[in-house]
């Protein structure tokens, strides 16, 4: 473990103890002599950057994050990089925390960031070797702490105890609990043309922990979006679209196990399976992706270590293509059970053929496991927003605006 600088105050001191029994000692930042312990899922992201906007992902509730690049902190942090209201992770694994940060937008170092949100971290541990382990045994319970009083035979027996993610609903805590406009647009970041003059279209966003950007880049193309609980009815989405309210809906991502949360895959099913009028065009990212999967009767399973990073290779199979993408999830689709309840399998992980996108043959309904909205990662994904905006024109009978080359262009 690094030494404090000569003459200077003992570095104080954080440990990380996992359930198979390891312990790992390093040197605590961020929410410090507040004694935090911190249980959760430890996890791994191999991103090389966007580590505030990772930190902001209401996806990573409920774990412990290790980043695998061994330097962490070095543009500091700003209030504009954020997917949400505050830090959403429970805990902060890094190799070396930058001794000073520098960018023209930071105004902070990310240690004070993360005391402000009373969040832990430690530093000047062998995250390769964290890496590994969680790539072998699989993502495993945690707890992270800087409390002394604790022996780490204690630490492991409370890692051991942490409740698996596995079956746990944690929507409620992350999602919007009241009806919440959005404005904000992408502003100077748009990468493309502004999208507002081919028309406005209307978006119910389900919010199970909706990121951001995602927002941003369907205001960008002219959406007014409508940030709604996740407890809204599936008679209120049909009434209000049949009343031209809205003209889509869009499913957020999330944290937690998709099959827990009963009441959103209830209000889907109703909204898939329904046969009046005209079918609601409808896009699904990531536990979105996964809600509505299980909506159409499919079902999901736990993936050994998840996908976390943002060069994640996907291959579009309706055009061939290969796509670069950001992703962050810890289950996935079965394939064959989306297949034998009529969905249309669209997009494939290449690192491990894992489903990563369907598509509903006869209906408006496109979702993907990944992250076509980056932040952070490539922007190669970002046609699927173009994608479902057609969708919705086509619902009202007004031609679309070509859409962008699928996949790269």
């Amino acid at each position: 473990m690094p030494n404090a600088p000569s003459g200077s105050s003992p570095a104080p001191v954080a440990r990380l103890a996992l359930a198979d029994g390891s312990v790992f000692v390093g040197i605590a930042f961020g929410a410090t002599g507040k004694g935090v312990v911190a249980s959760a899922e430890v996890v791994f992201n191999t991103a090389i950057s966007g580590y505030q906007e990772s930190l902001t992902d209401p996806s990573y509730t409920g774990q412990i994050l290790v980043a695998t690049f061994p330097l962490i902190g070095n543009v500091g942090t700003n209030a504009q990089d954020v997917e949400s209201h505050k830090v959403q992770i429970s805990g902060l694994v890094v190799r070396e925390l930058a001794r000073r940060h520098s960018n023209y937008r930071a105004d902070a170092d990310l240690s004070t960031y993360l005391a402000r949100s009373n969040v832990l971290g430690i530093s000047g541990v062998d995250t390769r070797a964290i890496t590994r382990r969680l790539r072998t045994t699989g993502s495993i319970q945690g707890v992270l702490t800087d409390r002394t009083d604790l022996s780490d035979a204690q630490l492991v027996e409370m890692a051991r105890s942490a409740p698996s993610m596995a079956g746990q609903n944690l929507v409620p805590s992350v999602g919007c609990t009241s009806n919440q406009p959005w404005s904000e647009t992408l502003g100077d970041w748009s990468p493309g043309p502004d999208h507002a003059a081919s028309g406005t279209r209307r978006v119910l966003a389900l919010d199970c922990g909706a990121k951001r950007n995602i927002l941003r880049n369907l205001t960008d193309r002219g959406c007014v979006v409508t940030l709604v609980p996740h407890t809204i009815s599936a008679r209120e989405i049909r009434e209000r679209f049949d009343r031209n309210e809205i003209d889509g809906l869009f499913v957020s991502n999330g944290p937690g196990d998709p099959a827990a949360v009963e009441q959103v895959i209830h209000t889907l099913r109703e909204i898939v399976r329904d046969q009046r009028g005209t079918p609601i065009p409808t896009f699904g990212i990531c536990l979105g992706h996964q809600l509505l999967a299980l909506a159409l009767g499919a079902s999901t399973f736990k993936l050994k270590f998840g996908h976390r990073g943002i060069n994640q290779p996907i291959l579009d199979q309706r055009t061939g293509k290969i796509e670069i993408t950001s992703q962050n999830h810890g289950f996935a689709v079965n394939p064959d059970s989306l297949r034998r309840v009529g969905g249309e399998p669209t997009h494939i992980h290449l690192n491990d053929g894992t489903l990563a996108g369907f598509r509903v043959p006869g209906r408006p309904v496109l979702a993907v496991q990944y992250h076509p909205e980056a932040s952070p990662g490539p922007h190669d994904s970002s046609y699927l927003f173009d994608e479902f905006v057609a969708s919705m024109d086509i619902a009202r009978g007004v031609k679309p605006r070509e859409v962008a080359a699928s996949g790269n262009s």
